[in-house]
């Protein structure tokens, strides 16, 4: 059985497909469900965000798991593998645990030391746990990635500066301005980013002399909305309500949740018409997009997104960019002692039923002589049953390192296999 990680991000592949390739949080039980049902695959989790959908398997056969994991992705997003085949990244084992790490240290994030993406990796195990597709090996694994995560940040200065996606898009949104005191900014989605987002916008505000932008916070669900509002004194419109909300507004902040774009050109032209050439802000943090990138077209509208947040945070990198190093030695480190952890665990129950049978076997000899001990005295006795086990032990000792050291690999299997044929275990 293999440990297998497929996937792609904003690293390898453009957003209009990682987009397609995208898990939502509705979707989620029914995709982890459709991944355990193949041949090959036993456990599953998904890391589906913003900027990263990545599948973690259990797999029966390596190959065969691998397969099952690109036919699940055709599946997802409606497209031959040959339009994202080349895109994917795929590990296994020792190399799975290190990515795996890597992304929990916040390594591998549009944001070099990202905090946030140390909840989605926690979220997205607990769903995995919660539908019963996270066994036992993905969770020894995603709950050492969590003590990764903390390790790192308590142990570099990785997460200093500005390491959120949503703490990048209030500061992109800022430089773009000046500043956003006085400006009225519409927050659209109400989910984990937009609720970073305003709490965000109320640190800066707290952090400034002026008293912030005015803020609106629109979402389709109306109660999460007024708890994101609240973060930063915001009202709360219902989400028919947005295009009301816009016609006033200098900046829009969206991240929704949509499978579909929430904001296309010909309502954003409509909109503009009537602004009489003050120009918007879009920062469209939405993953699939929820604004149509062909508004850039659109007079007086400026979108951003990703990509442009990939480029705007590359200048602030510098200091934090130094502790790569030490964050990768502590990958190693990690990947080290769960691979250490992972052979023990696995190497355990056949140690204790090897070492179980021999104790079983030395009883059965002493009970099949104990005619022959009743003339000797209990001291005597015990210095016999003592022999009988010092023997065994130092016999035992080479075989249980061997199983030990060589414990999850192709040697180890082997001689597992021998053992249980040879001790009838």
């Amino acid at each position: 059985m293999s440990l297998v990680v497929v996937g792609l991000s904003h690293r390898t592949v453009p957003l209009e497909i990682l987009e397609r390739m995208t898990v939502s949080a509705e979707h989620l039980p029914k995709a982890l469900g459709d991944l355990v049902s193949r041949d090959f695959v036993s456990e599953a989790v998904i890391l589906s965000t913003c900027h990263r959908t990545e599948i973690y398997v259990v797999a029966e056969r390596f190959h065969g798991g691998v397969h099952d994991i690109r036919h699940f992705l055709t599946g997802l997003a409606f497209l031959p593998p040959e339009d994202f085949s080349d895109h994917l990244f795929t590990y296994h084992d020792e190399s799975a645990a290190a990515h795996l790490f890597a992304v929990a240290a916040g390594l591998d994030s549009v944001v070099l030391g990202e905090s946030q993406v140390l909840g989605q990796v926690r979220s997205a195990w607990e769903r995995a746990r919660e539908e019963g597709t996270a066994g036992s090996r993905l969770s020894a694994l995603f709950r050492h990635a969590l003590e990764v995560g903390k390790r790192v940040r308590s142990e570099t200065a990785i997460g200093r500066g500005v390491t959120s996606l949503s703490q990048a898009a209030v500061a992109m949104a800022t430089d773009r301005l000046g500043t956003l005191e006085g400006r009225k900014l519409v927050l659209l989605g109400a989910g984990e980013m937009g609720e970073g987002m305003a709490a965000d916008l109320a640190a800066s505000t707290d952090a400034s002399d002026g008293d912030g932008p005015e803020v609106v916070v629109a979402s389709r669900t109306r109660q999460r909305a007024v708890k994101v509002a609240a973060k930063v004194g915001a009202q709360v419109v219902d989400i028919d309500e947005l295009p009301t909300a816009l016609a006033h507004a200098d900046v829009l902040l969206s991240s929704t949740g949509s499978p579909t774009v929430v904001l296309g050109r010909p309502e954003l032209a409509g909109l503009m018409a009537t602004r009489a050439s003050r120009p918007l802000l879009i920062v469209d943090m939405g993953m699939p997009r929820d604004v149509d990138p062909s508004v850039r077209s659109v007079p007086g509208v400026t979108l951003l997104d990703l990509n442009d947040l990939q480029a705007f945070v590359e200048a602030g990198l510098d200091e934090r960019r130094k502790e790569v190093g030490r964050v990768r030695d502590i990958v190693t480190d990690e990947v080290v002692r769960f691979q250490d952890a992972v052979a023990e665990r696995q190497a355990a129950p056949l140690v204790t039923a090897l070492r179980d049978r021999a104790e079983e076997l030395r009883l059965a000899e002493l009970a099949r002589h104990r005619n022959r001990l009743e003339g000797l005295d209990p001291r005597q006795q015990e210095a016999v049953a003592a022999l009988t086990r010092s023997i065994l032990a130092k016999l035992l000792h080479e075989p249980t390192v061997r199983l030990k050291e060589s414990a999850g690999s192709a040697r180890g299997e082997r001689l597992a296999e021998a053992i249980q044929e040879l001790f009838d275990l």
